[in-house]
């Protein structure tokens, strides 16, 4: 019988393929196969006037595809536009897409997936798009796999239509697009909306398999995860775009809400079985780096609200519902434990990972999986790989984690207790406390410190006071671990929201003292009501009487007590300095008079307080200055600060700066030559380079940027004179913008500048950017050049005043500042290394090493220094002799810094290369100041004359800057790692050295043809 019936539809489909005269024939072909399986609509069976005669059982995946195929090569393209016409349309689309009424039927089923392998196989038209697009919002997954594994078949034919069905559905994105070409596609087959939808489909699915799973099930799913992984629908970033299909985007919501209501933990249970069963670790780490990617971000990483901590532990919930408990011998372990240790997540993560491992809040603290995760932390902690080269951020991840997992051991754990103690851990702290970023160097200072405390033991660095240098990071972490968030609640905020925002409103209106005291009685409370005893049960509150002792003294009043001369009987005043000798004997006191030593501090505080303002007020009164200026630097320098005064940095820092400043021909001098003495410390060094540095900028009126260290305004150092309103005269003396007044801040901005400078002569270079500035209208000039007639007969203006000629950096720059401190840098080098090969045949205990620590040759050091002599050779662009003299000099100490060993101590280890391809030698801070210089420099005279002094004069030392930079970039770009590479240093000096490389491009470009190399 079913022959007769395949035999029948035959003549259909010759039928339709025929050439077909009226429309009510075409109607009787189209109705007579769907009556006959069932899926006829009603309001079409008035046109089934030859009913199909035989067996109702028929073989769909043999029967429908012929018909499919001649609906969409012949019928359709002749028919289509009268079917729409006449609404007969859902008729053809019957064959394709069955119907709401016809959904459930099994033949449905099997129809849809008869449909996907005709429509994908032939040439896709409008309809064939029009189709898959309903077929893909009708028909989801879910309803595709009850299709493909209904029937009584072997489970063999049953996995064989599965994997035919995926691999058609996923296949109808790219397909349709590359159909359309520059047509729209419809919304629904758009690859974000298509996926999207896909992973609310596969999320129902699993849903509905976990009510009655099997091992069937299970992997048919798990093929599934498989592909959507393989096309990218588990992205591991936080940021995404609309066009990026995300399946926790779409699902995670809902996959919260069934969890919550999973009461059985049969839906648990089925994600964890099927993610367990991914034949793919690659895949399992894909899938878990998207989950986490997807979960909840904190308003603070480090926050320690409850509701915060609360938030910590459902989404460690999440993880264990997905992933199961965290143990080490389980499937997951090696591949969830990869991604939590070798991509840089933030501390909530950190948090939530802790959380997870320690069970989650579903019973007992997991010690055996903390065990386990601590010692991998410790192991990356511990890496000198990590400590040398990994980003601020990635510091700040695996502290964290680190040290919230040792916040979940008992105080004065045996495991603690032995980390603490480990050598691994002993010298790991070491390299972190010796890195060059006061950032790193903070976390292993808090880790060791909170380690130590953990274990029993005392230890403190101090210095924790402050925002800079991650001081409030470390603060919040070390608050953080004094409790763990497994302890809290993990749906307490959503209910405690009104008393949360009635706690902020009393913290407005109440003092800092009373509300420490109302928070140490509410955790008082808490935790007598938590264990049931409190010891005052048998005591009860009274009112008291009004105390009749008066009330303490303010500190208003305190200061005021302490300046009443009546009380201070006996202390002799410290007069205020009215000459600058008197300054420098302040500073500079060799011995102290008997029954005068409490009295150091004070004349220190007074020579400190008035410094700036006396010296910028003798800086026109004859040669005062100038006579006292040597012994005001020496002693100046060489202040420290032994009284813990206010302000001492600042203050001094600000009174070298008058000086470099107000006399910068005695000052710089002298600074210079005490810079390459070996008696002052890394501090007081760094002090001198900011001086000389702040000061030229001063002098060549260029922005300090930093609001400590503005120079003193005229209306204290000068006599009364027609100024501006107070309100304008700061608006145009201070400059706004960069608030890091330090050499490293202000470098960074003039090499951003040099980079950018590039990309103007680049555009310069393109016919449309060219032509585009020609036609912009050009503005008249704003400011004018004065005359020499009328600039002479404005200066016998009544009311003018003489003002005294002032020291431009360009006049002294060569002179007194740069020319000195290079030359003066290759005689110290010079007797460095003189001395380090007199002892060189000595023992290596008694060998003199002339790069130790504080030292000038120092990485510390010898990066601020170039860093300074950047900043000199940048302000000074106009002097004169820039070009001559500067700018060689300064390219030649460059390269040589960044090439040639400076000490015995380093050239030993410059051929040594690491395990991991480590180049040593050269510190990543020496590397990046050196290069930096150059760029200034090469950029320098790019601006002032095209390069054309430099490149024809010094051909060689240009063509080696440019060599030095292209094997640098090169080894960066291979992945070599430079010592100290990590943290702030690792854009820039790969910013510098493709600076440099460009800068010498352009350079070498426009003077090529007349330069001769002398090498």
């Amino acid at each position: 019988m079913e022959d007769d019936t395949l035999a029948q539809i035959k003549s259909i489909i010759d039928g339709l393929r025929s050439p077909i005269a009226d429309l009510q024939i075409l109607l009787s072909l189209l109705c007579r196969p769907l009556d006959y399986v069932g899926l006829l609509p009603p309001q079409f069976r008035r046109f089934n006037l030859e009913p199909l005669q035989g067996s109702r059982v028929l073989d769909i995946s043999k029967a429908f595809p012929p018909l499919q195929r001649v609906l969409i090569e012949n019928v359709l393209p002749t028919w289509s536009t009268v079917l729409v016409d006449e609404s007969y349309l859902p008729l053809v689309d019957q064959y394709f897409c069955p119907d709401a009424f016809s959904f459930a039927l099994s033949v449905a089923g099997d129809v849809v997936l008869c449909a996907y392998s005709t429509l994908l196989s032939s040439v896709l038209t409008e309809e064939s798009i029009r189709l898959l697009a309903k077929l893909s919002t009708q028909y989801p997954i879910d309803r595709l796999h009850i299709a493909a594994f209904a029937g009584n078949d072997s489970s063999a034919r049953k996995s064989v239509r599965w994997n035919d069905c995926l691999k058609n559905v996923f296949a109808v994105p790219l397909k349709a697009a590359n159909a359309v070409g520059t047509r729209d596609l419809p919304p629904e087959l758009e690859l974000a909306t298509y996926f999207n939808n896909f992973s609310s489909g596969t999320e129902h699915l699993i849903f509905t398999l976990s009510r009655s799973p099997s091992q069937d099930r299970t992997t048919s799913v798990a093929q599934l995860l498989l592909k959507l992984v393989n096309v990218g629908v588990f992205p591991s970033s936080s940021f995404l775009s609309p066009s990026q299909p995300s399946f926790f985007r779409s699902t995670l919501a809902t996959i919260r809400a069934k969890f919550r209501q999973d009461i059985g933990h049969d839906y648990s249970k089925f994600w964890t079985n099927t993610l367990i069963s991914l034949s793919s670790t690659v895949a399992q780490q894909t899938i878990f780096a998207s989950l986490c990617c997807s979960l909840t971000q904190l308003p603070s990483n480090l926050s320690a609200t409850a509701q915060d901590r609360g938030i910590v532990v459902q989404e460690s919930l999440l993880l264990r519902s997905m992933f199961g408990a965290l143990q080490p011998e389980s499937d997951v372990w090696n591949g969830v434990l990869g991604v939590m240790l070798s991509r840089d997540w933030k501390e909530n993560h950190a948090r939530i990972f802790v959380s997870w491992a320690a069970g989650a809040k579903t019973g007992p603290v997991n010690s055996e999986a903390l065990r386990a995760l601590l010692s991998r932390t410790l192991e990356m902690w511990c890496a000198p790989e990590h400590v040398k080269h990994s980003l601020l951020s990635r510091h700040h991840y695996v502290t964290s984690l680190l040290l919230l997992i040792v916040s979940y051991f008992p105080r004065q754990s045996e495991y603690v207790v032995s980390i603490a103690l480990s050598p691994s851990f002993v010298t790991a702290v070491g390299q972190y406390i010796s890195h060059l970023d006061n950032n790193i160097r903070r976390c292993g200072m808090l880790a060791a410190e909170v380690v130590a405390t953990r274990a029993g033991k005392n230890l403190d660095f101090g210095d924790w006071d402050g925002d800079a240098d991650g001081k409030s990071w470390a603060r919040d972490l070390r608050a953080l671990c004094s409790d763990r968030d497994i302890d809290f609640d993990p749906y307490a905020g959503d209910e405690s929201e009104p008393a949360a925002e009635e706690g902020t409103l009393t913290e407005e209106i109440i003092t800092a003292g009373v509300l420490e005291d109302k928070l140490s009685a509410l955790k008082l409370t808490n935790a007598s009501l938590a264990t049931g005893y409190d010891s005052d049960d048998s005591l009860t509150g009274y009112a008291s009487p009004t105390s009749s002792r008066s009330a303490s003294p303010t500190p208003s009043e305190l200061d005021e007590m302490e300046k009443d001369p009546t009380l201070r009987v006996g202390v002799k005043k410290i007069p205020r300095p009215v000459y600058l000798a008197q300054l420098g004997d302040m500073v500079r006191s060799a011995r102290v008079k008997p029954g005068e030593e409490s009295q150091e501090a004070d004349k220190i505080e007074m020579a400190l307080n008035v410094a700036e303002e006396l010296i910028r007020k003798k800086r026109d009164y004859g040669t005062e200055l100038e006579e006292n200026a040597a012994n005001l630097v020496y002693g100046f320098s060489s202040l420290n600060d032994n009284f813990e005064l206010d302000g001492f940095e600042n203050k001094r820092q600000r009174a070298i700066n008058a000086l470099v400043a107000c006399c910068p021909r005695v000052s710089s001098a002298c600074i210079i030559e005490e810079f390459f003495s070996n008696q002052y410390s890394t501090e007081q060094r760094f002090v001198m380079l900011n001086a000389l540095v702040l000061g030229a900028r001063e002098l060549a009126s260029l922005p300090v940027h930093s609001a400590t260290l503005q120079p003193l305004d005229n209306q204290r150092t000068a006599f009364p004179s027609k100024t501006l309103h107070p309100t304008l005269h700061q608006k145009y003396l201070t400059a706004s913008g960069q608030a890091n007044g330090t050499i490293q801040g202000l470098l960074e901005g003039v090499t951003r500048t040099a980079i950018d400078r590039g990309k103007e002569a680049t555009a310069d270079k393109v016919p449309e950017f060219v032509r585009e500035r020609q036609l912009r209208i050009r503005k008249s000039p704003k400011v004018t050049e004065v005359s020499p007639a009328e600039r002479q007969s404005r200066a016998l203006l009544p009311g003018q005043y003489f003002q005294p000629h002032r020291t431009a950096f360009i006049d002294v720059a060569a002179e007194y500042f740069i020319m000195p401190f290079i030359n003066r840098f290759w005689v110290f080098l010079r007797n460095e290394q003189t001395r380090e090969e007199r002892t060189a045949h000595r023992d290596a205990l008694y060998r003199y090493h002339g790069a130790g620590t504080g030292l000038v040759l120092n990485p510390v050091v010898l990066s601020q220094f170039m860093g300074s002599l950047a900043l000199l050779v940048h302000a000074a662009q106009n002097a004169p002799q820039w070009l001559s003299i500067i700018a060689p000099g300064a390219l030649e100490l460059a390269v040589a810094l960044g090439t040639r060993p400076i000490s015995r101590t380093i050239s030993s280890d410059v051929d040594s290369t690491g395990l991991t391809g480590e180049a040593r030698g050269k510190e990543a801070s020496v590397l990046t100041g050196a290069l930096e210089l150059s760029l200034i420099v090469l950029d320098g005279c790019l601006e002032l004359d095209g390069g054309r002094s430099l490149g024809l004069e010094h051909t060689a030392l240009l063509l080696g800057a440019g060599e030095w930079a292209g094997k640098v970039f090169e080894l960066l770009e291979k992945g070599t790692l430079v010592e100290g590479g990590g943290g702030v240093h690792e854009i820039r000096l790969r910013r510098a050295a493709a600076g440099v490389l460009l800068k010498v491009d352009e350079l070498t470009s426009k003077w090529r043809m007349s330069m001769v190399d002398v090498r």
